[in-house]
């Protein structure tokens, strides 16, 4: 009886170090994983905040184009095009934002996921 107990008691203590370990080790996964993930969100938003500066200027050059398009009394085949270059260069300008927006929402979450890894257990 007693040998069956301390058998018993002796594979619970086992069991629960293990566990502790296995947990230690999840946690420093998670946060490095967070860590990995807040960094590729902050290249993700440097890439496209230059995309947009890119867009920006290239719509301008084209507004520009357009204008003195207009002065010059060319065609409408060309004005339309330049037109539709502006619109285009808006339409890349536009989702590049709503790309930053994304990825900022995203490094916010990893940010708080990753603070929420860091907290001990029981607090």
């Amino acid at each position: 009886m007693k040998t069956i107990f301390f058998r018993s008691l002796l594979l619970l203590m086992v069991i629960a170090t293990c566990s502790v370990f296995a947990t230690a080790g999840a946690k420093s996964r998670d946060l490095r994983t967070d860590r990995r993930d807040i960094r590729t969100d902050t290249r993700d938003i440097r890439h496209d905040r230059r995309d947009i500066r890119r867009d920006g200027r290239d719509r301008r050059t084209d507004v520009r184009d357009y204008r003195d398009d207009k002065k010059d009394g060319a065609s409408k085949q060309e004005l339309r095009s330049d037109r539709r270059d502006i619109a285009g260069d808006t339409r890349d300008i536009r989702s590049d934002r709503r790309a930053v927006r994304k990825d900022v929402r995203d490094r916010r979450a990893d940010v708080r996921d990753r603070r929420e890894d860091k907290k001990e257990p029981g607090q």
